[in-house]
């Protein structure tokens, strides 16, 4: 166990569900895994379904545990504290939880600036990542929806 590179993404010009394809697809250009862990079923289920169609000329190899083959997607969502496909990107939606976050080189932290409680959940994620010693750093979405960083 290590430390990890947590990323926090506040969401202020997109959904979830438009700003999560993009991110994935950098991951999986770069060669990399992915879990994408939420805590809600019927939200992993959304994205899941999501991930199929939200670009006609875009395709990521992905599934949830109800496609079966956790160990071979390259990108798998779910709600429980796992790693079956060997992913070394985490990515945390509605604030799911980390235990094991420290398995991870690095962590995509997605969270909705709309929402006041998701922020203030944010902050303490992130004093607490401060706190195990990972490297924290924080990015917010532009005007066109790009990701600037920020000071945190």
């Amino acid at each position: 166990r290590g430390l990890t590179e947590v990323g926090f993404y506040h969401l202020t010009r997109s959904s979830l569900e438009e700003a999560l394809p993009r991110l994935l697809e950098k991951a999986y250009a770069a060669g990399n895994r992915v879990l994408v862990r939420g805590g809600d079923a019927e939200r992993v289920e959304l994205l899941n379904r999501s991930l199929w169609t939200y670009g006609k000329d875009s395709f990521l190899p992905h599934g949830a545990r109800s496609d079966g083959f956790a160990e071979d997607q390259p990108i798998y969502l779910t709600t429980q504290v796992e790693n079956p496909n060997g992913a070394t990107i985490l990515v945390r939606v509605d604030g799911a939880d980390a235990p094991d976050l420290a398995d991870y080189a690095r962590c995509l932290d997605l969270f909705d600036g709309g929402d006041p409680d998701a922020v203030t959940r944010a902050r303490g994620r992130w004093r607490e990542a401060v706190a195990a010693g990972h490297g924290c750093t924080y990015w917010q979405q532009g005007e066109r929806g790009g990701w600037v960083k920020g000071g945190g």
